[in-house]
């Protein structure tokens, strides 16, 4: 630094500076509010707004967790005998069940009988689901482009290169027995733990198996979307109007033509052994149907 940037110092340190020299260092608080801006009123009310949503969500999530709890820590015994769900409700499911529905699981009968609807309604939801799921993701012809076709190819080609021959003899063997464990919950929903939900979601989880020990080319063979929507939406018609013959006759005083057969008989149960069929079907085609959109987006 030369004598005259010497001067120059001494002379604005002491208040005698001239503009041009005050001029630099005038400017430098500019520029420093350029850099940050003072804070506005909008600014302000979004801080203020800001701080106010998450002191109120902390309030509103406190005070529901305070609400469970209390509600939790007041619930009754489980099986006592001031149980509100203790009613003539369940007392008839329990007493009566048997004798109404043929159907020595009285979870069944209750399900598939005396809230038959209600199933009903639960099966709808799982097949608007994978149909919801099938609008944005199935791939076909429409909306396919070459490069999705050529890597399909690909990931073919790779799936038979790099597959396991022990898996494949394991699946070949274990399959069949959870198929037929599957066959066998459904039809025997009405005599023993399990029906439609419990042995569906069996047989869907081996087809999921198989299909990943094989490929889903080897599942596509005897299961393709016009099989799923075969399927479904045959067990969705035909529960509907089995329930529908149900309610009309039971809301009429009708006798039904559909006898509830010898309790413990596999035939019986009246129409609850042929809609745990329909359930069990939904299920499994669902759950298979999930699996193959959510990987390839095809069937």
């Amino acid at each position: 630094m030369n004598k005259q940037h010497w001067k120059a110092f001494a002379a604005w340190v002491n208040g005698t500076a001239p503009e041009r020299a005050t001029a630099p260092l005038q400017e430098l608080p500019a520029k420093r509010q350029k850099k940050h801006p003072p804070k506005t009123d909008e600014a302000r009310r979004v801080r203020v707004f800001s701080r106010i949503y998450h002191m109120t969500s902390l309030v509103v999530c406190l005070s529901v967790v305070c609400v469970l709890l209390y509600t939790l820590f007041h619930l009754p015994l489980f099986g006592a005998e001031d149980n509100p769900a203790v009613n003539e409700v369940v007392e008839r499911y329990v007493t009566q069940g048997l004798t109404e529905t043929g159907a020595v699981n009285v979870v069944t009968g209750m399900i598939l009988d005396y809230r038959a609807f209600d199933t009903f309604g639960e099966s709808s939801v799982l097949f608007l689901a994978v149909s919801c799921v099938m609008m944005l993701l199935l791939k076909d012809q429409n909306n396919t482009s070459f490069a999705d076709i050529l890597q399909l190819q690909h990931e073919r080609e790779t799936e038979r290169e790099i597959s396991d021959p022990i898996l494949q003899k394991v699946v070949s063997v274990v399959v069949p027995c959870i198929l037929l464990f599957g066959i066998y919950v459904v039809l025997n929903g009405h005599l023993s733990p399990g029906g439609g939900f419990s042995g569906g979601a069996i047989m869907g989880a081996g087809l999921i198996l198989y299909s990943a020990a094989y490929g889903m080319d080897a599942v596509s063979r005897f299961f393709t979307h016009k099989t799923f929507r075969t399927l479904t939406a045959t067990a969705l018609l035909c529960y509907a109007l089995s329930k529908a013959y149900s309610f009309f006759t039971g809301a009429n005083d009708l006798p039904s033509c559909i006898p509830l057969g010898i309790p413990g008989a596999i035939l019986s149960s009246g129409l609850i052994l042929v809609l745990n069929i329909c359930v069990g079907l939904i299920v499994a085609c669902t759950m298979y149907g999930f699996y193959v959109l959510f990987t390839k987006g095809e069937f």
